[in-house]
């Protein structure tokens, strides 16, 4: 047997304290994210994301400081088809408030790549990342920068022939930034202390398939705003006054419908949203019944208790017409279930398996 030195414990209380240095920041950036997409709802439900129309990368963090600056901004935005057919006659202070929700948005953007460049340079050249997780730090920084393009991207295609954004590029958009929070949170939580209990297998394969689940509905919920497909058909259990609506299949072909049918991307994100439903109580009620730990257990409770919140939220949100705050409310509301489906996640994954 090997006694360890003091030396070995110094060492041991080093690293422990680094890790926790670490997962503090990583959990500070999955804070940043979560503000980042309700910052971006709230620009997307005041129709605010065409308000500025040129992407510069460093200038760009500057607003206009002047009268002459902010009639330079509004001639631009008066030259695409968002004002013209939408919002002509507008006024500047108008203008202004829908420019200042895009500019947080972006804002928040570069002060995000920020505060990951520099504590990433930090923590690595002071030796504090162990090796196995630097290469997926730098994954984190470059999908990052790749959110910002994508965030153009989808601008882009708002200024010239149509007068909002591509439901594909806004769904690819969001998709990929809860992709960003899922992923750092699920490194946050890989330098966190786990529960040694014991996890029955059949929770253990549960917990990614919720996580995807989560995702999938979040990218469909993308494509109900980017259609705006929220703002009709507000009745609820029944849509349209029955439980299946007419007229779910007159595109053709008919796959187009899942993606530019408003009322059928409503549709498809009610049931999913009630097989995720579905699904985690399921996965609570495996747990209840297994010899898993208590803490397996609490956490698949405290998801379905999360995810109950979150139908009743979307219901809410849908009969009032999608205000701002209850479209902010469900949009913040599936980020915090995706990022506790993904702690859980983490926390089944290297636990002892067990049988029933």
């Amino acid at each position: 047997m090997t006694v360890a030195t003091d030396n070995n414990y110094y060492s041991i209380e080093i690293n422990n304290q680094h890790g926790a240095q670490v997962r503090n920041w990583l959990y500070f950036v999955c804070f940043l994210i979560f503000v980042m997409v309700i910052v971006g709802g709230a620009t997307r439900l005041t129709d605010s994301g065409l308000s500025i129309t040129e992407w510069k990368p460093l200038l760009g963090a500057i607003p206009p400081l002047n009268t002459a600056e902010w009639q330079v901004a509004f001639e631009k935005y008066r030259e695409i088809p968002e004002y013209q057919l939408i919002n002509k006659g507008m006024s500047l202070d108008e203008f202004k408030f829908i420019y200042w929700w895009e500019w947080a948005h972006r804002f928040l953007g570069r002060f995000i790549g920020l505060a990951v460049f520099f504590p990433l340079i930090f923590f690595w050249v002071t030796g504090r990342l162990e090796n196995w997780i630097k290469p997926r730090l730098l994954v984190l920084f470059v999908l990052g920068g790749f959110q910002g393009f994508i965030g153009w991207w989808m601008v882009s295609s708002g200024l010239t022939e149509r007068v909002d954004v591509s439901q594909y590029r806004l769904a690819a958009h969001l998709t990929l930034a809860c992709i960003l929070f899922a992923y750092t949170m699920w490194l946050a939580r890989s330098l966190a202390l786990h529960s040694d209990e014991p996890v029955n297998e059949a929770v253990s394969k549960f917990a990614p398939i919720v996580v995807f689940a989560i995702m999938l509905q979040i990218f469909l919920g993308a494509l109900v705003a980017g259609l705006d497909a929220g703002l009709a058909f507000n009745d609820w259990p029944t849509m349209d006054g029955v439980i299946i609506p007419a007229d779910l299949w007159i595109q053709e072909p008919a796959w187009l419908n899942i993606f530019e049918n408003p009322k059928t991307v409503q549709f498809i994100h009610r049931m999913s949203a009630y097989a995720l439903l579905i699904l985690v109580l399921a996965q609570m009620l495996v747990a209840a019944k297994s010899n898993s730990g208590n803490t397996h257990k609490r956490r698949a409770i405290v998801l379905s208790v999360l995810t109950l919140g979150q139908a009743a939220i979307g219901v809410i949100t849908l009969v009032l017409q999608v205000p701002l705050n209850w479209g902010v409310f469900h949009q913040g509301g599936a980020v915090v279930v995706l990022g506790f489906a993904v702690a859980h996640w983490r926390g089944v994954k290297f636990a002892r398996y067990t049988a029933f």
